[in-house]
């Protein structure tokens, strides 16, 4: 027999995966714009492994929420979760859930349209990871049961610590060029 907390903790978990998922993808899109590994980066696989961290991130979210729906204990309804502030529990920490949730999905669908975009519009969509981060991150511990428990506060720490020291790389490297200068070609006379 199911226990019956089974999609509670499912839904916990999930939840957290996916904000990991979402952070490690994050921090791999700063290495990709920084180039700050280069030599030691090969930026195709980077580039896999980010795209597969992406699309991870959207499967753990689509679970979390079936995982919420399915539960007994609030009483999860489809609207609840895809409309902002209509939830009975917690209505705002959930909204900061829904309302990154719909950021991702236009942050990955405009990353599966990339080569039909201009690229300043996909670099200004891709820019909302840092606010997807940010409502997540808040989403997560408000509207979380387990924020009282230490290895989350752990974790938390972790990835809030990580995202702001990977931001301020990335806004040092903003406007350097991302590959080497080229030396010109010695005068013939």
């Amino acid at each position: 027999m199911l226990n019956p907390q089974f999609w509670w903790y499912l839904a916990r978990a999930s939840g957290i995966v996916a904000w990991v998922l979402l952070t490690a993808s994050t921090l791999l899109g700063i290495l990709l714009s920084t180039r700050l590994l280069k030599p030691f980066d090969r930026p195709a696989w980077l580039l896999d492994l980010h795209r597969w961290l992406s699309t991870l991130t959207i499967f753990s979210v689509g679970l979390h929420l079936a995982a919420l729906v399915a539960d007994s204990y609030v009483h999860f309804g489809v609207a609840d979760l895809l409309v902002p502030l209509a939830s009975d529990w917690r209505p705002l920490a959930v909204a900061w859930g829904v309302v990154a949730m719909y950021l991702l999905v236009v942050v990955q669908a405009s990353s599966l349209l990339m080569k039909k975009l201009p690229k300043k519009l996909w670099r200004g969509i891709h820019f909302a990871s840092y606010a997807i981060f940010v409502s997540v991150s808040i989403h997560s511990l408000t509207a979380g049961t387990d924020k009282g428990v230490a290895f989350f506060q752990a974790l938390a720490v972790v990835l809030v610590t990580l995202m702001v020291a990977f931001t301020a790389v990335r806004l040092v490297y903003t406007g350097k060029p991302r590959t080497r200068q080229v030396l010109p070609a010695p005068q013939r006379d």
